[in-house]
């Protein structure tokens, strides 16, 4: 399955959740698309409250459907709770970072800097934006993408970072500091129904 390129916003509503992390998807129209989004919806199942979750977080991070199956099998072989696991290397994607330090607006816009070259891993270019960085890496902007418009309106409206990523305007440079701890990620979430959809 390719990934999705579609509406964020139409998803989000579909949803019921803020992929964009934001809240403006669902500020103006607080109910599904289409016309019959404001009709009284059907109870889930079990497996479709399951299925849900996982594809709240599959679209906030950009991943298909094999990318995010593949995280997770790696969570489950990693020490320690899963579903802390599967965030930890969500949040430890390139894409990810770069958009946690206020480089672009959303994922997505992180992603295509990432693919263009116009970041440096511990001062290696590096395009891949699932690359996963270990904390304690820096990451820059590379020298000839130091005035691209789309960074400088990002870190323009970037009002706070989280605790875990440092970034220092001057210099364009930022380290990821740790791994985040569940409290300082998404409360809507339910990781362990992700968990029971994988092990069904």
């Amino acid at each position: 399955m390719a990934r999705y390129t579609g509406p964020m916003y139409r998803k989000s509503r579909r949803l019921g959740f803020s992929i964009l992390e934001n809240g403006k998807e669902l500020s103006r129209k607080p109910y599904a698309p289409g016309i019959h989004g404001t009709a009284r919806r059907k109870k889930a199942s079990e497996y479709g409250i399951q299925l849900e979750e996982k594809q709240k977080v599959r679209f906030m991070y950009g991943l298909t459907e094999k990318q995010f199956a593949r995280t997770f099998e790696k969570a489950a072989k990693m020490k320690g709770i899963t579903g802390e696991n599967l965030f930890k290397l969500l949040e430890s994607r390139l894409d990810n970072i770069v958009y946690r330090m206020g480089l672009a607006n959303t994922r997505r816009g992180a992603r295509q800097l990432v693919g263009h070259g116009h970041i440096l891993v511990n001062g290696v270019n590096v395009n891949i934006p699932s690359y996963t960085v270990k904390p304690g890496s820096t990451i820059s902007v590379k020298e000839k993408a130091l005035n691209h418009p789309a960074i400088k309106q990002a870190l323009e409206n970037t009002i706070a970072r989280p605790a875990y990523v440092d970034f220092d305007i001057a210099k364009m440079s930022g380290t990821y500091v740790r791994y985040p701890e569940r409290s300082e990620l998404s409360a809507d979430i339910n990781e362990s129904l992700i968990v029971e959809y994988y092990n069904r």
